[in-house]
Parts: structure tokens; sequence; C-alpha cells
């Protein structure tokens, strides 16, 4: 167990991407902050995640690793240049003097970025890649526990922090918190409105795309529910073949910040996704939401009453990124509409 001698400590948690697993690791932000009331805590992320973690009071600093940056270098040959990024980059690492910094990615680049920091406790999870070396500890990743968020809870037990309740930690600025106001107002919803988020990175943890506007068309006909559809710049051509079936879904899909679509989440009256980043966002604000699993299964329970995981086991299953049915997804396949819309009910009831 890892117990820092004194309050006043700097902490670093790296997880760099992806947003979901931002999402999912957030929980370590508040354990920290009980545990160590007056110690530096910061967060060393990917550009585009800054916006989860920017707001929340409980971390002093969130550092971006300039990825983009040293990528563009490498593609345009600049060997020299990306050399001095580098180490301009290490030297304001260890400027900051961490003392424990938590590689909770467990991947060479993490590890190279934790080691870069010359921390005298460094410590890994699940490290794998070969930056087991570049850690004094890992903690292994737990096997069968099918709790959101799992193994950034191993982690927080294996620092001695306290795991109950271990809940996603999200804020919203003031900016995102106007902005929701001004949407809501804008479309008359203070009765309230459902969000649909049916994209994700693989197209084998998407749902059947044309059932998302039956079912929106559901929600609005039976539960008196507008729709909102939520997904980034590279789902818009996917969300106009959506939006297209069904004239009542307000398609914001490449229309807000992370952030932004953060705060459309959060006053929602339900969220129906499949597993994304921004479905895992349902649960973090205690949104009521169905998730739709198919060859990923993150987790079973989500720590929430009012979430209901829709997953069809079948022998192949999880397949993660290795499917065996061809394209055929029957998985996903088997959730129908009329099982989603009467989840739904059953959630708002």
């Amino acid at each position: 167990m890892v117990i820092l001698s004194t309050a006043g400590k700097r902490i670093l948690i790296v997880r760099l991407s992806a947003i979901g697993d931002v999402v999912m690791a957030s929980p370590l932000i508040r354990a920290l902050r009980d545990r160590y009331p007056e110690a530096h805590i910061a967060w060393l992320v990917q550009a585009e995640a800054v916006s989860l973690l920017a707001a929340n009071p409980r971390l002093d600093e969130v550092i971006v690793w300039p990825r983009g940056e040293w990528q563009r270098l490498w593609r345009e040959r600049r060997y020299g240049q990306l050399l001095k990024a580098v180490r301009v980059f290490r030297r304001a690492l260890r400027a900051r003097g961490f003392d424990l910094v938590l590689d909770i990615q467990g991947l060479m680049k993490s590890g190279l970025l934790v080691w870069m920091t010359g921390a005298a406790e460094r410590v890994g999870l699940g490290s794998r890649e070969g930056s087991a070396r570049l850690m004094t500890r890992v903690v292994d990743k737990p096997r069968g526990d099918k709790r959101i968020g799992s193994e950034y809870r191993r982690m927080a037990e294996a620092l001695g922090l306290s795991v109950e309740p271990f809940e996603m930690d999200l804020a919203l600025s003031a900016g995102d918190a106007s902005f929701v106001d001004d949407f809501i107002a804008k479309h008359g919803w203070q009765s309230g409105y459902a969000v649909i988020c049916p994209f994700t990175t693989r197209p084998q943890k998407h749902w059947i795309e044309s059932r998302w506007s039956p079912l929106a068309a559901c929600l609005r006909a039976e539960l008196d529910l507008p729709v909102v559809m939520l997904g980034g710049s590279s789902d818009r051509e996917a969300a106009g073949r959506i939006a297209a079936g069904e004239a009542g879904i307000i398609d914001m899909t490449g229309e807000t910040s992370l952030s932004q679509a953060a705060a459309l989440i959060s006053r929602a009256r339900l969220l129906v996704g499949v597993d994304t980043g921004l479905m895992h966002m349902g649960i973090a604000f205690a949104v009521p939401t169905i998730a739709l699993f198919g060859s990923t299964r993150p987790y079973l329970d989500s720590g929430r009453d009012n979430t209901r995981i829709l997953y069809k086991a079948l022998d192949c299953s999880p397949c993660r990124r290795r499917p065996t049915c061809d394209g055929a997804f029957t998985c996903l396949r088997e959730i129908d509409v009329d099982e989603v819309v009467a989840t739904a009910r059953e959630l708002l009831a």
C-alpha cells in the first residue's frame, strides 16, 4: 500500500484517453482529495478530454500532453525539434516535483510520461507493453468484477483510499450550464427531453442504425420526450440518416463541444446509448440511462438504480475487437425497439 507521509504532497493521475475511460476513472479524483485534502492533485490528459476535467474543483491542475504537436513534427521529419519539444515537456513535468504518479492507462506511452516526471513513487495499473519496467509498483487489474470502473476501484484500494461510494466525478463550467439553460429555453423543453448516443469508435459496438429513428418516434409519442442526438463531427453522415427517419429529432451531432454535450446529458430525463463515453456520462450525472452493449461489455453493475444494461450474451460474447459474426452483430440485433421502450417506461415510472 502506498501512503504519502504528509498532507502537502503532489500527486499526478495519468490517463490520456479515451473519453469513456477518463469518465470512469474520475472517482479517483474525489478519493484522493478525501484522503489528502491539502495535496496538489493534477491530471495529465490529451487535449480532447481536457474539458471533462477543467471545471472540477477537486483538481488543482490539468496538464495537456501535446500529442498532436509531437505527431506533426514526426510526420514532417523534424526530429530535432521533436526531441527538443520532448525535453521541454519532460523538464516541465519534473519541475512540478510530483511525489506520487499513477499510470492508470498502463501502456508504454503513458508509462514513458510517468517516468519523465521523475517521481519517487510510480504506480501502474495492469502495466503492459513493457511499461511495468518504468514503474516502482504495478497493481493488477481485477478479474470478474462486474462493477463500473472496477480497475480504477482496484487502484484506489491499493492506495488505501476510500471506495465507498466510488462515483464518477464530473463538473460543468458556468458557461456549459448557461449553454444548456439557453438550449432548453429555446426549445421550450422545461418538462424534459431524452438524449440518444448512437455512435462510438467501432461498428461492432453500434446498435442497428435503422432502429434509432423508430425509437425516437416512440419516445416522443409514447413517453412525451423530445429527442436530442449527440455525437462527434465524424458521425454527422450517419446522424443525418437517422434524423431523416424521424423529423422530431434535434440533431446536435458535431454541433457541441464535449463539455456542452455533457451539460445536455446532465439535464436529460433519459439517455439511451451504446458503449461510448457520452453514455457513461449519463450514469455519472445520475440520469436514467439505458446502455446497449454488444461486442463489448465493460460492466454489468453501474452502481445506479436508474441504469439498465441491455446485453444479450451469446457463445461468442463479448468478442471485443474480433467479431466472428461476419457483420451480423446478432447480440445487438436481438435488442429490439420494443424492449428499449419498455425499459424506458419502467425507468421513468
